[in-house]
């Protein structure tokens, strides 16, 4: 099974995902858990120039270099690990690139979905998208003391975001479940769980 998480900039999907795993581990599963942009070398390399303070890029190069890191990940690690594990976890996928470029970066959906052709072949069985407003997310990433090129960008991009991740979950309804993000990760994580077990 191939599940990826979903969220703006202090969703808190990335610790949801690490409980999440440590169920699943308990619960017998064999779990790989996994990250875009990252993963495999090259895509952590595509990673730190996406994300460091002091790259300064196009949106079109953008785009491309997160659609290059997706490939690799794809054949490096996601086609791989799902032929040895039950349950493959990504902390972002190919619509990540559609909330971040294709509405915050507006080029557009098929711009984004062009370029990233090849990913659409290994979309995930079922996506969690966590929907935080931005301003509280942003509170977030602050507390926790650190914040990257992204988690820089003006109130308004992160608006656009989230408008293209609600609209992404209307474009797929029958992969992308939409989780309140309000509360503490408990909660959040508690509403995943509801889900999941449905399909386990």
């Amino acid at each position: 099974m191939f599940i990826s998480f979903e969220g703006g900039e202090g969703s808190g999907k990335t610790t949801v995902i690490n409980k999440l795993k440590e169920t699943l581990i308990k619960a017998n599963k064999s779990v790989y858990v996994t990250r875009e942009p990252g993963g495999t070398k090259i895509s952590e390399a595509i990673r730190h120039i996406l994300l460091d303070n002091n790259s300064n890029m196009s949106f079109h190069t953008e785009a491309l270099l997160f659609a290059a890191s997706r490939a690799e990940h794809i054949d490096e690690v996601i086609k791989e690990k799902l032929k040895t594990h039950d349950i493959v976890i990504t902390d972002r996928f190919l619509d990540s690139s559609i909330a971040y470029q294709a509405f915050g970066r507006d080029l557009g959906v098929e711009f984004i979905l062009k370029i990233n052709d090849y990913a659409l072949n290994y979309m995930p069985d079922v996506t969690f998208y966590i929907d935080v407003e931005p301003k509280d997310g942003l509170a977030r990433t602050k507390n926790r003391g650190k914040s990257d090129r992204l988690d820089n960008e003006a109130l308004s991009f992160h608006e656009k975001v989230r408008n293209g991740y609600l609209e992404v979950a209307k474009m797929y309804p029958e992969r992308i479940i939409t989780i309140d993000g309000d509360g503490t990760v408990d909660d959040i994580y508690e509403r995943v769980l509801v889900h999941l077990r449905k399909m386990l």
